[in-house]
């Protein structure tokens, strides 16, 4: 057995990979983007980045010593939570960085359909001066369902608050969140959403969430609603959503994560006229890195302690 290792198979800046150096004294560093030596990998303790294919080397080993991993992203419906659970694998995500990025990008698309901006855009592609065609509407003092009511939503709701937007939240409970009107537990949920103007998908990937956007959740919305989807792809069935848009019962949908990416080229979507299709953007953040060090820093230091986490562990039983 050697010395343990701290696998990077994130790109760090050489500054950023000297702090978790010094953070770890005793533990080997090896940057997987710039060291070509060959690792011995059962000795790999910690992972910052998930390596698919030495991931499952490493969870198939009967001598690996991987203890905790630490994700890029928020979701982490990609990982066999299950054998992470059955091996005492910690998991923690980056939940939070994405907060502001994905809150703005929500507003942006809002606004853009509310204020005519979408119009205005291919008028300006066209050389046409006009208004004939532009609708518009206030996105102050309408009714918005957050979907989801973790870091995200509850930025998102701070947010809206600016805006005059009337905020209420679902999530697995229905228990109070800081920001919302009022709150709503997932089984309550097609209840409310029939009083919703605009409905903003913001879930994990889990068994629970998997296409709960089908035919029966859009027709339970009112007529009109507008939807948004910055959660996961998966969590809608995609011909059900076609369908509620060409039926007029959805007025616009703003899609940024889709159930096949990319999105093929013979999807309908791509034609249809009050749908803004986003390339799954909506989490890119400046400064990424040096937020994502921030977290895995707090964990490493934490995990050396006494082998836990102190921020964003993935109760893995139930997927976030």
């Amino acid at each position: 057995m050697g010395q343990p290792l701290i696998y990077l198979y994130e790109q760090m800046k050489e500054e950023q990979v000297e702090t978790i150096r010094q953070s770890a004294p005793d533990y080997m560093v090896i940057d997987a983007t710039r060291e070509s030596s060959q690792v011995i990998e059962d000795d790999i303790v910690i992972m910052l980045g998930w390596d698919k294919e030495l991931g499952q080397r490493l969870l198939n080993s009967e001598t690996s010593r991987l203890k905790w991993v630490q994700s890029i992203s928020a979701g982490v419906d990609t990982y066999d939570l299950d054998c992470f659970a059955e091996k005492g694998i910690l998991l923690s995500n980056a939940s939070g960085i994405h907060s502001i990025s994905i809150s703005e990008h929500v507003l942006g698309v809002l606004l853009a359909e509310f204020r005519g901006i979408r119009t205005s855009i291919t008028h300006q592609e066209n050389k046409e001066w006009t208004r004939e065609d532009i609708s518009y509407k206030q996105l102050s003092t309408q009714k918005m369902l957050v979907v989801g009511t973790g870091q995200i939503g509850q930025q998102l709701a701070a947010f809206s608050k600016g805006l005059g937007i009337q905020t209420y939240g679902v999530n697995t409970s229905g228990h109070v969140t800081n920001g919302f009107i009022e709150c709503y537990s997932h089984k309550n949920m097609s209840r409310i959403i029939k009083e919703m103007d605009i409905v903003v998908n913001i879930l994990p990937l889990t068994e629970d969430t998997y296409q709960l956007y089908d035919e029966r959740m859009f027709f339970s919305m009112k007529p009109g609603t507008v939807f948004v989807n910055v959660g996961r792809g998966p969590s809608v069935q995609t011909e059900d959503l076609i369908h509620a848009l060409n039926e007029g019962q959805l007025s616009f949908a703003a899609l940024d994560v889709f159930e096949e990416e990319p999105l093929p080229k013979d999807s309908p979507l791509w034609e249809i006229e009050n749908v803004l299709i986003t390339p799954h953007i909506s989490g890119l953040t400046p400064g990424f890195k040096a937020k994502l060090l921030a977290i895995f820093v707090q964990n490493l230091r934490q995990f050396i302690q006494d082998n836990t986490l102190s921020k964003n562990e993935i109760a893995l039983h139930q997927g976030y």
